[in-house]
C-alpha cells in the first residue's frame, strides 16, 4: 500500500520541540513502514523522518505565521494543499491519503476525486462549526477519542470509522528516573490547559510545580519578554500571552512554581520522568491527551479533571486519578503515592504504543479502501 500522509506546512516532522500533530505523524509512520506501507510525506523540506518520498512547498515550518491576521496567512495552507493536489493528479500509484490538515485538507481533497481519504480529527470541532456541520460525505474520518466523536456534528459522525487513541514512542523505551518531589504540567500554556489551576493547587499544598511548554509559540522567558514589553508586537495581545500575564504570572515565583519554556529530547524526558505526578487541570473537553500517555509511559501517574478523553485514558485508582472539581484535585494529588508506576508503564505499552496505533490505522485503511471499491 502506498499512502500519502499529509502533515501540513506548519512544523517539520518530527518537530524540534512542541508540535502535537507532527509528533503524532512522526510516531505513526515508522511502524507503518515496518509493516510494508510505503509513505509519501507531505510536510516541509526540513523534515528529517525517514520516509519513501517527501513533498513540500516550504523549506521551513510556517508555524510562526499562524498568529498573524487571517488575510496574511490564508495562502499558506492552500499553497501546501495545492502541491498535494498536483501530486495526486499526476500519478496513479497512491492508494490512500491520510490527511491531518485542519479544514483545508478535507475541503480541497473532497473536490479532487482520486484515491480515498482518511481524515484524522485532532482538534476541537467547535472552532469551525459551520464546516463540520456540512462535512463532505466522500471523506472518511476518525477521531482521537470516542468522547470527541460523541460531541461531533451528525455529518462527521456519519462518516466516522471510530477512534484511534494517540500513542507515544516512550511506551517502547524503558526509561527509568528517580522520582522527585515536583509536579509537572506539560503542554501549551493557555487557558484551556488550566495551568493557573495547577498553580493554585500546588500553592495550596506547598508542592513544587514545573510548567513546560510554549506560550503562543514562544519557547523561553527571553522571547516572551520581548513580546510583553513591546505593545506593538503582533503577539502582544494574543490570547495565550494575555492568559500568561493576567492569570498565571502572579503565581510564578521562580522557586515553588516555575515556567521553564519549551523543552525537548532528553531534557524533557528527564523533567517528566522525575515528576511525582503529572497534572491535567483541563478547562475544556480535551480530544486527544498525548501528554497523559507520555506521563504513563514514564511511570508518572496522571491526575486530571474528568473531562473529554481523560476517562478513556486514565483508569481511576489504577493508572491515575480523575477529579470532578478543583477541591477533589487537591485530594487526589495527596494520594498519588498509592499508585504503582509499573502499572502505568504496563498500560502505556499495552494501549498506547506506536505499534498498537499503527495496527488500528491499518485496519481503518482497509475499511476506507473497501468502502471506496
Amino acid at each position: 500500500m502506498n499512502v500519502l500522509v499529509n502533515a501540513g506546512p506548519w512544523l517539520s516532522v518530527p518537530p524540534p520541540g512542541y508540535g502535537g500533530i507532527e509528533n503524532v505523524v512522526a510516531t505513526l509512520i515508522p511502524p507503518l513502514r515496518e509493516r510494508g506501507v510505503r509513505i509519501i510525506l507531505a510536510s516541509v523540506g526540513s523534515s528529517t523522518l525517514d520516509v519513501d518520498e517527501l513533498i513540500s512547498v516550504f523549506e521551513q515550518g510556517q508555524f510562526a505565521h499562524l498568529q498573524k491576521p487571517y488575510n496574511q496567512v490564508m495562502g499558506i495552507a492552500h499553497a501546501h494543499q495545492a502541491r498535494v493536489a498536483a501530486e495526486l493528479s499526476r500519478r496513479d500509484d497512491i492508494d490512500l491519503v491520510h490527511d491531518h490538515l485542519e479544514v483545508v485538507g478535507p475541503g480541497v481533497l473532497s473536490a479532487l476525486g482520486g484515491p480515498p481519504v482518511l481524515h484524522t480529527l485532532h482538534w476541537d470541532l467547535r472552532k469551525h462549526a459551520a464546516f463540520y456541520r456540512s462535512f463532505p460525505q466522500s471523506i472518511a474520518v476518525n477521531g482521537v477519542s470516542h468522547s470527541q466523536l460523541a460531541r461531533a456534528p451528525r455529518a462527521v459522525r456519519d462518516v466516522a470509522l471510530g477512534a484511534v487513541h494517540l500513542a507515544t514512542p516512550l511506551a517502547d523505551r524503558d526509561l527509568r528516573f528517580e522520582r522527585g518531589e515536583h509536579l509537572v504540567v506539560m503542554g501549551r500554556v493557555c487557558g484551556l490547559k488550566g495551568q493557573h489551576v495547577a498553580a493554585r493547587v500546588c500553592q495550596k499544598l506547598g508542592l513544587p510545580l514545573v510548567l513546560a511548554g510554549p506560550v503562543s509559540g514562544l519557547d523561553s522567558q527571553a522571547e516572551l519578554d520581548v513580546v510583553t514589553q513591546d505593545p506593538y508586537h503582533p503577539l502582544h495581545g494574543h490570547a495565550d500571552v494575555r492568559y500568561y500575564l493576567d492569570h498565571l504570572s502572579a503565581y510564578l515565583d521562580g522557586d515553588l512554581i516555575r515556567w521553564v519554556g519549551s523543552l525537548g529530547g532528553d531534557e524533557r524526558d528527564a523533567l517528566y520522568g522525575t515528576a511525582r505526578a503529572a497534572l491535567f487541570p483541563i478547562q475544556w473537553d480535551e480530544p486527544g491527551g498525548t501528554a497523559v500517555v507520555e506521563a504513563m509511559a514514564l511511570g508518572v501517574p496522571p491526575v486530571a479533571l474528568s473531562r473529554g478523553c481523560m476517562p478513556e485514558i486514565i483508569d481511576h485508582g489504577r493508572t491515575g486519578f480523575l477529579a470532578d472539581t478543583e477541591e477533589e484535585l487537591v485530594e487526589w494529588v495527596l494520594r498519588v503515592d498509592e499508585l504503582d508506576p509499573e502499572e502505568c508503564r504496563r498500560e502505556a505499552r499495552a494501549r498506547f504504543s506506536p505499534a498498537v496505533m499503527a495496527d488500528r490505522y491499518l485496519d481503518m485503511y482497509e475499511q476506507v479502501a473497501r468502502r471506496s471499491r
